[in-house]
């Protein structure tokens, strides 16, 4: 209820004791209605008042010559507004309680121009930046830098379309040189970092012509568009773009763009070291037979160059014919459609039933990983490895009573020994609910690009940590056969390489489909980027890939290995230590075809890191593929100083949170005394050595006969590297198929050459192999 004292007075002037002056109508004390306000320092506010707070339209100035104009709320910059900065910058678009929150345009003092989407005050969400000297990016931002999707084009008509993290190009990635040439590779923070495709300009693959079309018609649609200068400006779409469409098919990786800021802390300005890919694209350092080649094949324009770089270093590089090459993935993907169609085991989830089989994974093991962990903690007994060790529920789609509802289709679920898995999980350390939210979370799974030669799926967790993999029947009876000694063996050996298991679940639909499948830790979950990966068996038959078939993601076998690993002498006795007690127990096991998969990360040679951006070259395009990098002759890089060192464990310095493939005691190393130690990366971090993981070692690449379909030049003879490794594929009873095997094959070839051998002599010709590839020092 109203008094008397709370009716709007007529307009009144009044000057409070602090200085602050007000002129116009009040409710009671407060001002209220509209007013014009003076403080003591200089500010003033004309506009709309409520209750002594700035509310609705107004504007307010500030003594610095700062102004705004625009809707208030409760006294707090709140709506639609246009802000003009002291420094000559102008904001028009919404706010926040006095922040930039919204869609909103900005024209920064130096002429840049921003006009996209703002969170708390940053730019974040889809946004388009343009540069006053020409240069533009529109894509995806988080915390005021370019992160996620985006294209960036320069002034001189270059264009990189691909990923971004914090600023830097990272992940897979296009660019397009102005004269026309093309590189599809892989970017890790800024410097290119594994396989790519670099194409000259006039050549005359199928997929360039697609590229320069598209480019030319969004170039005009999209980069050549005026933002617009009102408060309804449409944000550009970054659209599906052609790294996407293209470049995918071929490499999956990422980039780099370097930055500075301006006197205000979010504003971005490009500098010209955005150009550093420029000059380790140049840099091919090959012989000069190759160079002849070369040139006869630059008059056709149907050659490529596929190169392999590390840390931006440039370190192989192969020239193949891109005719001969287009004929040859033409037939081999309609092989491989029709050979993935006949040996998927989940040929009935097509298209979009791939998706209801992820749905119906996550929903499982929610339910499943939710019932068992409150049940009070026990020893585990025989009884919980019995075939009554089961947890079954029926998902229908509209819900039940113990299940939610959901989008997928009705099923059935199984859970097979779910107290011994539970068990297993901590001890391995993975907490429950972490467990739960990196397989079930709400970025899901994601598959592999293509099912294994057993025609298994594979999927992934989005954090990288778990590998999802479908089971044959056989291969869950030899697991649920072998689980009682797994466990005792696990428990034993903190250090063991064999494949961490979390989980063993079975989906069944109607008509009697069934999809069993397994949960187990990636081993090459690291924030190192795995450039390199073989998996070994020992066996020589059948045990290589053809070249033609080889991109970024194939996993190499035992002849396409072309290095030995030299490593501290500790740790390779605790290496071969654990392989030997592993063996052992898998000839137990009966248990025969393992391998063990071998991940490589190589380290650039730190000589050659201050050569990536000669100052001379930062605005040169490639167009001298001849020239050497940084003026350096091949013969000087064969051997890099060592970029890997091994100091004192520091549990401060390092993570000691157990990851989804490591669980053992941090390894010794002579090197440093026989102390426990750690890895430090110049220029990365510190790390953690443990068994399989992180460990140092050096590569020497083996002399290898040249081969005659192609120019390939390796720059290198020794590489510092980082190792992960674990054993694999454990689930190959030595049956009576593959004593059946065994005998055929033997007719044809070395009974010593091919796989089906029997457990002990397997095993020990795995342990003799891996002596090899791993020598002794003398």
């Amino acid at each position: 209820m109203e008094d008397s004292g709370s009716s709007i007075c007529s307009i009144t002037e009044k000057v409070f004791s602090n200085g602050d002056a007000y002129v116009g109508t009040f409710q009671g004390m407060f001002p209220h209605g509209k007013g014009k306000y003076t403080w003591s320092d200089g500010s003033v506010y004309d506009g709309c008042w409520e209750e002594g707070k700035m509310t609705g339209e107004g504007r307010l100035v500030w003594p610095s010559g700062a102004s705004y104009e625009g809707e208030f709320s409760g006294g707090y910059l709140h709506g639609f507004g246009v802000f003009s900065g002291s420094d000559g910058s102008i904001y028009r678009g919404v706010w926040r309680m006095n922040t930039q929150h919204g869609i909103g345009r900005k024209q920064y003092q130096n002429s840049d121009v921003y006009d996209g989407c703002w969170k708390e005050g940053v730019r974040e969400g889809s946004g388009r930046y343009a540069w006053s000297n020409g240069n533009m990016y529109i894509g995806n931002w988080k915390d005021g830098k370019m992160f996620g999707r985006g294209v960036m084009k320069w002034f001189d008509g270059d264009l990189f379309d691909g990923c971004w993290l914090n600023g830097l190009r990272h992940g897979s990635g296009c660019y397009r040189f102005a004269d026309g040439s093309y590189y599809f590779g892989v970017w890790t923070k800024g410097l290119k970092d594994g396989h790519g495709m670099f194409y000259p300009a006039g050549s005359k693959h199928r997929f360039l012509r697609k590229c320069s079309d598209r480019y030319d018609e969004k170039r005009k649609r999209r980069l050549s568009h005026n933002p617009s200068t009102n408060s309804e400006s449409v944000i550009p779409k970054v659209k599906r773009s052609i790294s996407e469409r293209i470049s995918y098919s071929l490499l999956r990786g990422s980039g780099s763009i370097s930055q500075r800021t301006t006197s205000q802390g979010e504003d971005i300005a490009l500098g010209d070291s955005s150009r550093d890919m420029m000059t380790c694209d140049s840099s091919s350092a090959l012989s000069q037979s190759s160079l002849d080649d070369k040139t006869e094949f630059l008059e056709t324009g149907s050659i490529a160059y596929e190169r392999e770089y590390t840390q931006g270093v440039l370190i192989k590089e192969r020239i193949i014919n891109i005719s001969r090459l287009s004929r040859k993935s033409k037939q081999r993907c309609k092989f491989h459609a029709k050979e993935v169609k006949r040996k998927s085991c989940v040929d009935f989830f097509e298209g979009r039933k791939s998706y209801y089989l992820m749905l119906n994974l996550q929903l499982g093991i929610r339910y499943s990983v939710g019932k068992i962990t409150p049940v009070p903690i026990r020893e585990v007994r025989q009884s919980d490895f019995g075939d009554q060790a089961r947890i079954k529920m029926y998902f229908p789609r509209k819900g039940s009573q113990f299940t939610p509802s959901h989008h997928s289709v009705d099923f059935y679920w199984k859970d097979y020994c779910p107290m011994v898995f539970r068990y297993l999980r901590e001890l391995f350390k993975l907490d429950a609910a972490d467990y739960m939210m990196s397989i079930c979370g709400d970025d899901g799974l994601r598959e592999l690009s293509s099912p294994g030669k057993s025609g298994s799926l594979f999927y992934l967790s989005r954090d990288d940590r778990f590998v999802i993999k479908t089971l044959k029947k056989s291969e869950l009876k030899a697991l649920l056969k072998m689980l009682p000694d797994y466990y005792k063996h696990v428990k034993e050996h903190d250090n063991t390489l064999i494949t961490k298991v979390f989980g063993v679940h079975r989906i069944s639909l109607k008509r009697g489909k069934k999809v069993r499948f397994v949960v187990m830790g990636n081993m090459f979950c690291t924030e190192l980027r795995i450039h390199r990966r073989y998996d070994l068996k020992g066996s020589s038959q059948g045990r290589s890939t053809k070249k033609d078939r080889i991109d970024e993601t194939t996993t190499l076998k035992d002849l396409d290995l072309t290095y030995e690993f030299h490593m501290d002498k500790l740790l390779r006795e605790a290496l071969f230590k654990q392989l030997s007690l592993d063996c052992r127990f898998l000839e137990s096991q009966n248990i025969i075809d393992y391998s063990l998969l071998l991940g490589l990360h190589f380290r650039a040679p730190e000589n050659l890191i201050s050569l990536l951006e000669p100052p001379d070259s930062l605005h040169k395009v490639e167009t001298n593929p001849d020239r050497v990098e940084g003026g350096i002759s091949q013969g000087e890089l064969s051997i890099p100083p060592k970029g890997l060192i091994l100091v004192t464990h520091e549990p401060s310095s390092v993570s000691v949170t157990p990851g989804p493939h490591i669980r053992g005691s941090t390894l010794r190393a002579m090197s440093v005394g026989d102390q426990e130690v750690d890895l430090l990366l110049p220029g990365t971090g510190r790390l953690r050595v443990q068994l399989g993981v992180n460990m140092p070692a050096q590569a020497n690449q083996k002399v290898m006969q040249d081969e005659s379909a192609s120019v390939q030049v390796e720059l290198f003879e020794v590489y510092d590297v980082v190792l992960y490794l674990g054993i694999i594929d454990i689930l190959q009873e030595y049956n009576m198929k593959k004593k059946l095997e065994h005998t055929y094959k033997s007719w044809q070839f070395d009974p010593m050459s091919i796989s089906a051998i029997e457990p002990k002599i397997y095993s020990k010709r795995f342990l003799s192999f891996l002596e090899k590839v791993f020598p002794a020092e003398p």
